[in-house]
């Protein structure tokens, strides 16, 4: 992790596909949410920068606050969301700190397109409730079934809707429940291992301009 921080205007215009967002709050739910994971992080997600739409947000939470870009309404679960819209409400609304990992190399035409067939897939997939998720965290720490993968698939977390979405892009092997993911994975701390020599930068704090 690095001490320098850059604004949030310029990790919008540095990010692109596959860079991973992540946060850490203070509030008794984000504790519960790193006690019960085990993870230094309570949320995560992932840019999805396309063509010439603006930066969006893949992710999933209980909020319902913003409207969702692919489907055009406001839902809870799996969400694609304006990047900038995500992140301050996020600091702002939630006091969560936010740091961007970012992938190296970009990912290529034929990765972006996995992206895009894994949003249509799960968009509107609900989000877990927070009691479960202990439980569906250990559970990810025993070996699988294909019916309990099928399963998982249910209902969603926001790491694991990352981990779905990076082996879409072959960028993690299968094997795993998604469920085996947890926020924490994504932080420097954890050995994630990539495929193909691709690799995630260390944290870079993205300053989060005041509410005006």
């Amino acid at each position: 992790m690095t001490d320098l921080s850059i604004d949030l205007d310029a990790a919008l215009d540095l990010t692109r596909t596959g860079d991973v967002w992540l946060f850490r709050g203070r509030s008794v739910p984000d504790r519960a949410i790193q006690v019960t994971t085990n993870s230094p992080v309570n949320h995560v997600g992932m840019s999805v920068v396309i063509d010439d739409l603006p930066p969006l947000m893949w992710h999933a939470e209980l909020g319902r606050s913003l409207t969702d870009m692919w489907t055009g309404s406001h839902h809870r679960g799996v969400q694609l969301h304006d990047l900038r819209d995500a992140v301050t409400v996020w600091a702002r609304r939630y006091g969560q700190r936010a740091w961007l990992r970012q992938l190296d190399p970009p990912p290529g035409e034929e990765a972006e397109d996995a992206v895009l067939r894994t949003v249509a897939r799960l968009d509107g997939t609900p989000f877990p409730s927070t009691a479960r998720l202990a439980g569906r965290w250990l559970r990810g720490r025993v070996p699988f079934t294909r019916r309990a993968r099928e399963h998982a698939l249910e209902t969603a977390y926001c790491a694991e809707v990352v981990a779905l979405t990076y082996e879409a892009m072959g960028l993690l092997p299968g094997g795993r429940t998604p469920n085996w993911y947890d926020p924490g994975r994504f932080w420097s701390g954890d050995d994630l291992s990539l495929l193909g020599g691709v690799r995630l930068g260390g944290e870079i704090p993205v300053r989060i301009p005041p509410a005006r």
